[in-house]
């Protein structure tokens, strides 16, 4: 089983291509997903430690998606990433259960150090 999966989320490919290559500098593997219907597609969704998961993805709703993940038994651990913040939008995506918030552009330690307390929880 592979510890070292991240799942990636987000519309724009200039942002999964950044994110893969950010993650595989960290020693991490990235699965990319251009929108929230590959991802649900997807089947095999253990193994990886969470979800980086952009939350405007060509209309549809990352923070929809975390709650349509749950319903379906899909308890992976969220990091909300957004180039649109607001209170709002903040307050939706913390009471959906993510385990941090990020406004694009992020610095790339904000992003690994909840991947590493996620990757650390399941060990």
């Amino acid at each position: 089983m592979n510890r070292k999966l991240v799942f990636v989320v987000d519309d724009d490919p200039g942002i999964l291509k950044g994110l893969k290559r950010l993650l595989r500098h960290y020693g991490y593997d990235a699965l990319l997903f251009q929108s929230a219907h590959a991802f649900e597609e997807h089947r095999d969704f253990a193994g990886a430690i969470c979800v980086v998961l952009d939350i405007q993805l060509n209309g549809e709703s990352g923070i929809e998606l975390r709650y349509r993940l749950g319903e379906a038994g899909i308890s992976l651990p969220v990091i909300f990433i957004t180039g649109n913040d607001s209170p709002t939008v903040r307050a939706a995506a913390l009471k959906s259960g993510c385990i941090a918030y990020l406004t694009k552009p992020f610095a790339a330690k904000s992003l690994i150090e909840p991947i590493e307390r996620a990757a650390a929880a399941l060990a």
